[in-house]
């Protein structure tokens, strides 16, 4: 029985623990795969003097075939949801976008403040209708 117990307790602890570490790999995940997009966003808008068009969610916006992993773009994301392309939507010129993540408020939180200021209400990553914004250009 005490061994029993002995078991409850280290599963009591170990559990949170390792919810606490795959968050962290979640965000981490999240916050390269959206710097390894802005990189490919802003060099085809130097390479072509201006932003692709807008687009649909796990579509690869025109002209970005070359420039976008397939792969990546069109997965689901580490957070859940979908990668989509907004080109003057939401009230920005251009950003990235998650459509429909599955993470929790406070998870998108702590990615905000990773990258940003922490609150999902400024700064440039923002909740944006059905989803959140990386706004590369206001």
């Amino acid at each position: 029985m005490i061994v029993v117990m002995i078991i409850g307790v280290l599963a009591a602890i170990a559990i949170p623990a390792t919810v606490h570490l795959q968050r962290a790999a979640q965000n981490r995940r999240f916050v390269s795969d959206l710097r390894v997009f802005s990189g490919a966003f802003e060099t085809y808008a130097l390479a072509n003097g201006g932003w692709p068009p807008d687009g649909t969610p796990a579509v690869i916006p025109a002209g970005m075939n070359t420039d976008l992993s397939t792969t990546a773009w069109q997965a689901t994301s580490s957070i859940g949801g979908q990668w989509d392309w907004d080109y003057k939507q939401f009230g920005f010129t251009a950003g990235i976008s998650i459509y429909q993540p599955t993470a929790s408020r406070a998870q998108l939180q702590q990615i905000d403040a990773m990258i940003d200021d922490g609150d999902l209400n400024t700064g440039n990553f923002r909740q944006r209708a059905n989803g959140f914004i990386w706004i590369l250009e206001q």
